[in-house]
Order: C-alpha cells, then sequence, then structure tokens
C-alpha cells in the first residue's frame, strides 16, 4: 500500500438513534440543506437593494414555499433515479420505489421536480417565475454540497480508479481493493462552495435585478461542475459508460448548460434598471 494513501474514516451512516427511531446523515444532509436555504433566503428577501423594487414575495410565501420545493426534490429526485438509473430492476420491483431508506436520488430529477414547483407555487401566488427561480438557485447549492457530504460519509458514488502515488487517494469500504479518487468530495466543493461563491458574488453584483440571470447562472455552471466532476466519478454499476465514454450524469447535465445559457441570455437583455433619486 503506497505510504501516502490516505484511510477512509469509518463513519457510522447512522448519525442519531433514539430506540427504533434511525436519523442518517444523508437525511440530515436534506434537512440541513432546506433549513440553511430557508434562513438564506429569508435574508435575500429582507435585502430589497438586491432587487428591481420590492422583493418578488414575502416572507410568509417564501415559508409555504419550503413545503412545495422539499415535496418537489423528493418526488422528483427519487422518479429520476427509476427513469434515468435503474429503471430495470424497478419494473421487476415496484414496490421498492417508495423505499426511499435505501437510498437512490437523482440530481437531475430533483432539479426538475424543483422547477414544478416553482412553476406551480409561482402562478398560484402571483409570484414572478423567474425571480424565485432565481431565489431557489441562489440558495441551491448549500444542500447540494451538504448531500456530496453525506455521499462521502456513506462511502457511496465513489470516483474511479487513481494512480497510487496521488496524496489523496483512498480506499473505499465497499469500492474494492483499488484506491480511488474522493470525487464526492470534489463534487461538495464544485457543485457547493464554488457554484454557492459564484452566484453569492453575482448576487451581490446586482443579478437578481434581472430576472433568471441566477438560474440560467447556476444551471449552466452546475451542468460544467457536474460533467467536470464526472470524470473522476465511477459511474453506475447498473449503467456504466454510455456513447464514448459519457456517463449518464455528463449526458443529462448537457441541456441543462444549453438551457442556462439561453436563460442568462435572455435575463442580460433585459435592460438595466435605472436608480431612481432616493437609490442615488
Amino acid at each position: 500500500m503506497p505510504l501516502l494513501l490516505i484511510a477512509f474514516p469509518q463513519f457510522d451512516p447512522v448519525a442519531i438513534a433514539f430506540g427504533p427511531i434511525v436519523i442518517r446523515w444523508y437525511a440530515l444532509a436534506y434537512i440541513f440543506g432546506i433549513v440553511l436555504g430557508w434562513l438564506y433566503a429569508r435574508s435575500l428577501l429582507k435585502n430589497e437593494k438586491l432587487w428591481d423594487g420590492p422583493a418578488p414575495m414575502s416572507l410568509t410565501q417564501l415559508d409555504d414555499f419550503i413545503l412545495w420545493v422539499t415535496v418537489g426534490i423528493i418526488v422528483g429526485g427519487r422518479t429520476g433515479y427509476v427513469l434515468f438509473y435503474n429503471l430495470p430492476f424497478f419494473v421487476q420491483h415496484p414496490a421498492e420505489i417508495f423505499e426511499l431508506w435505501k437510498g437512490g436520488m437523482s440530481f437531475h430529477g430533483g432539479f426538475m421536480g424543483c422547477v414544478v414547483a416553482v412553476i406551480w407555487f409561482a402562478r398560484a401566488n402571483n409570484v414572478s417565475i423567474l425571480s424565485l427561480g432565481d431565489l431557489t438557485t441562489a440558495v441551491a447549492p448549500i444542500g447540494v454540497g451538504l448531500g456530496r457530504l453525506a455521499n462521502f460519509i456513506n462511502s457511496e458514488l465513489w470516483g474511479r480508479a487513481a494512480d497510487p502515488s496521488l496524496p489523496w487517494a483512498m480506499i473505499f469500504p465497499n469500492g474494492g481493493p483499488l484506491p480511488r479518487h474522493p470525487s464526492q468530495l470534489y463534487e461538495a466543493g464544485l457543485e457547493g462552495i464554488l457554484l454557492f461563491t459564484i452566484l453569492a458574488v453575482m448576487v451581490r453584483l446586482g443579478a437578481l435585478k434581472r430576472p433568471g440571470l441566477i438560474l440560467g447562472s447556476f444551471i449552466a455552471i452546475y451542468g460544467l461542475a457536474r460533467i467536470a466532476g464526472e470524470h473522476f466519478r465511477e459511474p453506475d454499476p447498473q449503467l456504466g459508460f454510455l456513447w464514448g465514454g459519457l456517463t449518464m450524469g455528463m449526458l443529462l447535465s448537457v441541456p441543462m448548460i444549453i438551457a442556462g445559457l439561453i436563460l442568462m441570455v435572455l435575463a442580460w437583455r433585459k435592460p438595466q434598471p435605472k436608480l431612481n433619486a432616493s437609490q442615488a
């Protein structure tokens, strides 16, 4: 074994246990992601200087929206995993579709679930769809990053085999004897920390005044970050590599990049709001 090889820390996937009640780290990642995202979204809504006029929704409406988007994430994430990653298995075992505690969620499916929740809630509450999309995606990297850390703790979605001389290569408990890239940490850095930082800077520079700009930027940058991360991530065993060595994650990210760029261009074409006397 190489001297520089890092031993994978042995985490208990169960974070909290009270008798028959068990809470896993993955569940906590979802919980904390939603709570921290909600708090950050509230702070953005309270700062009217960030918006082109009054904030697009009230704090009470945001509180109501949290339930909608949570359902969208869970239903969409599970549906995406079933359809994109393991459909033959679930066709034979349909009852297991509802066994969420066994794992199996898709970001791309969860994102589509969020899109449905945003459109549905916005129309029902007379809120701008693009502005609500901006708000939702501005906070989304918090949950994405925490989810990747939970993947690491669970020793799942590990990376491809790495050169044994790589100082941070790891042997995962269920990843065979080969040292591997800790790709979950790569993705937490790219899809979580880096993406959040870029969007936060854009928000401070006035991007929320152009409805759709943060939404489009999130979609495009996430797609690029996901494709970069997929170069180090072992593809799902039931799928393997697809056309030309591409993975399912790469293929699903390509339309995201295209859609994101279109939204960015449309948002940027909107005239920059002029400062009135009270704002100057």
